[in-house]
């Protein structure tokens, strides 16, 4: 990991932690919630690792939590301003590839904004969010195929679609140019039930 990442990955780290002892859950509560490995939270509390966007989405989700949350501080405020270069990049994928969060809002309804950059012939593949979410997406530069369920649709600069993103999904760039997009990730309802039905 680069010293940006290492960071990111500490930050994150120690919002799980926080969240998780505040619920006064052990490390096994927040896996089984989260569905994901015991290793894998002790790793993300220790900052030790890179996690995935689907890992973060599972822990939370699990949480209770927006994305947003886990990597900013948890500050009150009435206004949130990102300044250029200071979104969270919670994905890298071939050389110059990456997603980056740019701001969010906080449960029960939570919004990203996201910026993407995709170089000639990479892809990213997204699991399926909880039920309800619907993504929009507006392409800047350069054409992105999108795989749905049973369809693939290809987007050109210009172009913009709505989705449900609920089941698994990806975007791939086929061509040879870099393609760029915005892209807005909607919620509905998180932190509104707990894994299992508990409230």
């Amino acid at each position: 990991m680069d010293a940006g990442a290492e960071s990111l990955a500490r930050v994150i780290g120690t919002r799980v932690r926080q969240e998780r002892l505040a619920r006064g859950w052990t490390l096994d509560q927040l896996a089984d919630a989260a569905g994901v490995s015991r290793r894998m939270v002790v790793s993300v509390e220790q900052g030790s690792v890179n996690p995935s966007v689907g890992t973060l989405l599972h822990l939370s989700d699990a949480l209770g939590l927006g994305l947003p949350a886990l990597v900013e501080p948890p500050e009150p405020r009435a206004a949130k301003v990102t300044r250029a270069g200071e979104g969270a990049i919670l994905w890298r994928g071939a050389p110059g590839s990456h997603g980056t969060l740019i701001v969010g809002t906080e449960p029960p309804d939570v919004v990203e904004l996201w910026e993407w950059l995709l170089v000639p012939g990479d892809r990213h593949d997204s699991e399926a969010h909880s039920e309800g979410t619907r993504e929009l997406l507006h392409v800047h530069e350069g054409s992105l195929d999108i795989g749905l369920v049973g369809q693939t649709l290809r987007l050109d600069a210009g172009d913009a679609i709505a989705f449900l993103a609920d089941a698994a999904h990806w975007y791939e760039n086929p061509k040879p140019e870099p393609a760029r997009f915005t892209l807005a990730v909607f919620e509905p309802g998180v932190g509104m039930t707990r894994p299992g039905g508990a409230e």
